[in-house]
């Protein structure tokens, strides 16, 4: 078979990071590039692509649609990890990628598995770009992620896994706690959307991925029983707690649009409202959405466990996520 030629936006994010990652670790497979912004050419992230044998193609991905169309050209796989408040962005990269005849465009999922209209605005924003895809009938493939290892541990009492946590003191307990929820290694998205594109059967479906499904309880008791340390301050979130501060990053953003702080606010909320409050991030409610479980279609693959990760956050063999 030979290599499909794809392109990535988004290559130097975290998300985008993991699947460049993957993608390169099948080279057989794939002729990888990476879509960059002119604003973006000189950051050391973008040059540093240079150094893993990533060639740039550099376009202005809001500028004229005819020079988006033949950046575009000769690609069969377009992968979008674009930033959270910029899936909007994404509109013309539909367009651009139905006239330059791209076989599979892979839009900025990696969220959550929820609902759209109204529950999570950030899937209600990506649910714009798949109208959009549909509308103009661009072969698609769309990939959830459930929530990452790497945000879903709380701080322990000596402070040993401090180090690779942004969210310091990190013991809150939302909702009782009882809510499963799926669970995937952002090291792992990478092997997991090589796997998808290259699939046949992936085409034009929605797919979600996952190593685990577990609460906050659950997650909670797995760190006290591997760490031998008894989590005491712990913080309840009521889901009227959740829903108070989801209509207050709302009403923030109405008052004004641009406050970018709200925004992230009104995500951190409505990602605790879905999971926690509506319990949507599970391997029942996607099948009931019609995606695809990736566990099913790739049983050779065998993601990192939340338990290999905690094993490896204990023993302090992990990074902290640097945000670019």
């Amino acid at each position: 078979m030979s290599k499909q030629k794809v392109l990535i936006l988004g290559a130097t994010g975290h998300t985008g990071e993991s699947i460049l990652n993957g993608l390169l670790k099948d080279l057989e497979s794939f002729d990888v590039e990476a879509l960059v912004r002119p604003s973006s050419v000189d950051k050391p992230q973008v040059k540093n692509l240079a150094a893993k044998g990533v060639k740039t193609r550099v376009v202005d991905i809001d500028g004229p649609l005819d020079e988006l169309v033949k950046a575009l050209t000769g690609i069969d796989v377009l992968i979008s990890a674009i930033d959270a408040t910029s899936q909007l962005a994404q509109l013309q990269l539909v367009t651009a990628a139905k006239k330059a005849g791209v076989k599979r465009f892979v839009p900025c999922a990696f969220i959550t598995v929820a609902p759209a209209g109204g529950v999570f605005e950030l899937r209600d924003a990506k649910e714009q770009v798949y109208q959009d895809i549909w509308k103009q009938y661009v072969p698609y493939t769309i990939i959830d992620v459930g929530y990452w290892h790497q945000i879903s541990f709380p701080m322990l009492p000596s402070g040993r896994v401090d180090y690779a946590s942004h969210m310091k003191p990190k013991v809150e307990i939302h909702a009782g706690g009882t809510a499963p929820t799926l669970l995937t290694d952002l090291r792992d998205i990478g092997p997991f959307v090589a796997r998808i594109i290259k699939d046949p059967r992936t085409l034009n479906k929605f797919v979600f991925t996952y190593s685990d499904v577990l609460s906050e309880n659950e997650i909670f008791a797995l760190m006290e029983e591997m760490s031998g340390e008894k989590i005491e301050q712990r913080k309840y979130v009521s889901a009227d707690d959740i829903i108070a501060a989801r209509d207050k990053a709302a009403a923030d953003i109405k008052a004004d649009p641009a406050n970018r702080m709200a925004q992230l606010m009104r995500i951190r909320a409505d990602y605790k409202y879905s999971k926690y409050v509506r319990a949507d991030n599970t391997p029942a409610y996607a099948k009931y959405l019609g995606y695809l479980d990736a566990r099913e279609l790739y049983p050779d693959f065998q993601p990192i466990t939340f338990r290999d990760f905690v094993g490896e956050l204990l023993g302090g063999k992990l990074e902290m996520p640097h945000y670019h």
